[in-house]
């Protein structure tokens, strides 16, 4: 659609007219709306995924509006397009508008993401970025922005991010992580907009224990040397949430950490290859207390592997690890295995 049309329109209940420039989504939804329901459906095909939710959330926040403005808008479109009755764009027109037009699964996605002022589509394309695209814009970024819209993408996304930041500004960011601050519908928009603006194409309030649960994810992925130094900044910030945090914390050093029953668990879920791997360049008695907890014909295969063939390449090894310990945090969640504060003692 062209440039934002100025027109006259009428608010419900208001004395006077006045002038307001509608966007490309609100021109759109106004006059979708305007055509009914079967003409409207046949339209609302031709749009992806992304313009679907802008209109539908230009829709739902359209208001009143005059026939006069409708006048304005079919006339930069067509001569033909008779005299209409005022409409009025609220949550449930827009429910309408989509209903019956699109599968019921994507109207009620559609509605839950404008509705809940959360857009899926646009942080799932967020999440697509290259990092160091993403991390050049957000450096530019007041960290409050930067926390907040880091917040929105998935963990594994922004532990690649944060490894990538200034090494002051990381600390930053998920020390503000740890208590963020809640955001209006009206600021969320903005936030989504100006992504979709500036990134894409060129207010939500989270309880204490899913923020340590969310810094916990990102920390358990970054790598030791880089988990370390977040944890003395936030140590030094604030020791109470260090000391819940560190309890959630787990790398693959942390295995004597498990009981004996809780390793035999663990392992008995591992590839041998993967132990192997894992367990090449540890130290003797670390070794020992883990093949110890294993069944003897696996102990036997992995200390034959141990005991033959080159050292591999250290990332090998590194993965080998991560996958281990993120294994234990898996089983932690689902409650098949708990895992010791790191001062306590293994009983079993």
């Amino acid at each position: 659609m062209n440039a934002a049309t100025t027109a006259q329109y009428t608010v419900a209940g208001a004395t006077a007219p006045d002038t307001r420039v509608f966007t490309g989504a609100e021109k759109a939804a106004a006059l979708l709306l305007t055509m009914g329901k079967p003409p409207a459906a046949r339209m609302l095909k031709h749009f992806d995924p992304l313009e679907l939710r802008q209109i539908t959330r230009a829709a739902a926040n359209l208001g009143a509006v005059s026939n006069a403005a409708i006048e304005a808008l079919v006339e930069e479109f067509t001569d033909s397009f008779s005299a209409g009755v005022d409409l009025m764009g609220t949550a449930g027109e827009a429910e309408q508008l989509l209903t019956g037009a699109l599968p019921p699964d994507q109207v009620a996605d559609i509605l839950s993401d404008v509705l809940g002022s959360s857009n899926s589509g646009l942080w799932e394309k967020l999440a697509n970025l290259p990092e160091a695209t993403f991390v050049a814009y957000l450096e530019k970024e007041h960290p409050q922005v930067t926390t907040f819209v880091l917040s929105k993408l998935a963990s594994s996304y922004v532990a690649k991010v944060v490894t990538l930041l200034r090494r002051d500004l990381r600390n930053d960011i998920l020390r503000r992580m740890m208590a963020p601050e809640s955001a209006s519908d009206e600021a969320l928009r903005i936030v989504e907009g100006v992504l979709q603006a500036e990134l894409l194409n060129a207010s939500v309030s989270v309880s204490s224990g899913d923020n340590k649960s969310r810094i916990a994810d990102i920390v358990n992925k970054l790598d030791q040397a880089e988990a370390d130094d977040v944890m003395r900044t936030l140590e030094e910030a604030s020791p109470k949430d260090a000391a819940a945090l560190r309890k959630m914390l787990f790398s693959f050093d942390d295995l004597l950490r498990l009981s004996a029953r809780a390793r035999a668990t663990l392992f008995d879920k591992v590839p041998t290859d993967t132990i192997v791997m894992a367990l090449r360049g540890t130290d003797a008695s670390f070794r020992d207390a883990v093949l110890s907890s294993m069944a003897s014909r696996a102990r036997r295969l992995v200390e034959g592997e141990l005991n033959n063939g080159a050292a591999p390449p250290q990332r090998e090894v590194a993965k080998a690890r991560r996958a281990i310990a993120d294994l234990v945090l898996k089983l932690a969640q689902q409650n098949e295995i708990e895992i010791s504060t790191a001062d306590s003692s293994d009983t079993e």
